[in-house]
């Protein structure tokens, strides 16, 4: 049995002021502000909103890179950027006796937003230049430009053997699996990641053992295609990239193949996603309907959002939450708040129950008369009973038998649906049947919806035989009592 849990694990955002201040920071868009400002009157473009030819040195020096090599290109990237963003407005030439005059350019209305703009609409800005530049990553390579061009003069779309979907699709799984492999507890974390496993992930089937040599082949290609798009997502501020050692090349041929146990992986690719990139790539996966939460998300949420939130999150982003909805609420109504949200009878109530019990032992002794008040509630009579207890309370009264053995199901129902660590279960039931004589002949008239389900999963991990056994019987019995 388990809850529906969040597709992915929450990932920790930097706030939005100290994202925007890394997006302005990005050189690429910084590059395109910084011409923005130089666009002018006398700033000439192509039909296609491109800087001409004599107007690309000045923008490389404006760019300090008039003795840079790559000056004009990388001037020509920026002003593009600049164009995509809207940080530059293009106003089209006039058709001449000669053909077609050159256009103007000059600051775009979004400029305006760099100085004088929220967080939001310079992260915004940051978005857009983020899909211009994601384009550009899943555009087909031209090397023999002559190759595909048609008689017209015009790119034959067909003869460049591409695919934009599919191009498009295996980036956003690289980049999807990225962010999994950066947010997952016991994942990549901050560390970079060998480009060779982000290539391998996306082309080596699951229930492949040893990869043939056709799919090294598939890894290899697709390493070299990573390689180019991530040294043009760099700029944009989504990654920091370790490029492939060109020595490689030279070494292996125009691929290098895959790295055996005993190379330098590092000499492979190495990519990690900064706070920019993991922002961004949650925003392109929110846009596409997954389900992916940051801490922080359910702070402004009521407690039955926070349980249930909560439920599929590991457990030290799952305190964090929790840390950030208390703080600044009253103690006391927060701990009713809490208690109510923590009652029912649906699949996900045990495991709403158990974060309710956890988050109350955060509250502290204010949540005290809150959690009196329930102490005579069916559901929440034993939960408020260990709170008690586990601080100290002398005066609580005894519960019925009844109720001891409706936690009992109640918390291991809870266990389940956490999917909790295996070990950890194992003992607790096994402390429970340990215990309590007789426990299965109480616990299968047990009133609670998941009771069936618990005896029959104590039936499997109990390691002892005989009590396995009687588990499974008790769990037939709940069963035919319930009529299913």
């Amino acid at each position: 049995m388990s809850a529906d849990h969040p597709t992915l694990p929450p990932v920790r955002l930097p706030a939005d002021a100290e994202l925007a201040r890394d997006a302005l920071a990005a050189p690429l868009l910084a590059q395109a502000v910084r011409l923005a400002r130089w666009a002018g009157p006398e700033t000439r473009v192509d039909a296609g909103g491109e800087l001409v030819d004599e107007q690309l040195p000045e923008a490389a020096g404006v760019l300090g890179l008039a003795d840079d090599e790559d000056g004009e290109t990388w001037a020509g990237d920026a002003w593009r950027l600049a164009v995509d963003t809207g940080l530059v407005a293009v106003e089209d030439g006039a058709e001449g006796a000669e053909g077609d005059l050159p256009g103007r350019a000059g600051p775009g209305e979004n400029l305006a937003l760099v100085t004088g703009g929220s967080p939001q609409d310079v992260l915004g800005l940051w978005l857009d230049g983020f899909d211009a530049v994601f384009a550009d990553a899943v555009a087909p390579v031209l090397d023999d430009l002559d190759a595909i061009l048609g008689e017209d003069g015009e790119i034959d779309v067909e003869a460049l053997d591409w695919d934009p979907e599919a191009e498009a699709e295996f980036l956003e799984g690289v980049l999807g699996n990225l962010y999994l492999l950066t947010v997952s507890e016991g994942g990549a974390g901050e560390g970079p990641v060998p480009l060779p496993a982000l290539a391998a992930s996306m082309v080596v089937p699951d229930d492949m053992g040893e990869p043939t040599d056709d799919v090294l082949e598939q890894v290899s290609d697709a390493m070299m295609r990573l390689d180019e798009q991530f040294r043009l997502l760099e700029p944009i501020g989504l990654v920091e990239y370790q490029p492939v050692d060109e020595a490689l090349m030279a070494e292996e041929g125009e691929e290098p193949a895959p790295p055996v146990d005993d190379e330098d992986v590092t000499r492979y690719g190495m990519v990690r996603l900064t706070p920019l990139g993991l922002y961004g790539i949650r925003a392109r996966m929110l846009e596409a309907g997954v389900d992916a939460p940051a801490v922080g998300d359910l702070t402004e949420k009521g407690a039955d959002a926070l349980l249930d939130g909560i439920a599929g999150y590991p457990e030290a982003a799952a305190r964090e939450e929790t840390v950030a909805w208390l703080a600044g609420r009253d103690a006391l109504a927060a701990a009713r708040e809490l208690l109510h949200a923590a009652r029912g009878a649906d699949a996900g109530s045990p495991l709403r129950r158990l974060h309710c019990q956890q988050t109350l032992s955060l509250v502290g002794a204010e949540a005290e008369p809150a959690v009196r008040e329930v102490l005579d509630d069916a559901e929440l009579g034993g939960l408020a009973r260990v709170w008690l207890a586990e601080r100290g309370a002398t005066d609580v009264p005894a519960p019925p038998e009844s109720m001891i053995f409706w936690l009992a199901i109640d918390t291991i129902a809870a266990q389940l649906s956490s999917d909790g660590d295996l070990q950890e279960l194992q003992e607790l039931i096994e402390g429970l049947t340990g215990r309590h004589s007789g426990f299965f002949e109480a616990a299968w008239r047990v009133e609670h919806p998941a009771t069936a389900e618990v005896l029959e999963a104590m039936g499997r991990l109990h390691r002892d035989k005989t009590t396995a056994k009687d588990a499974r019987k008790a769990a037939f019995k709940a069963r035919s009592r319930a009529g299913s």
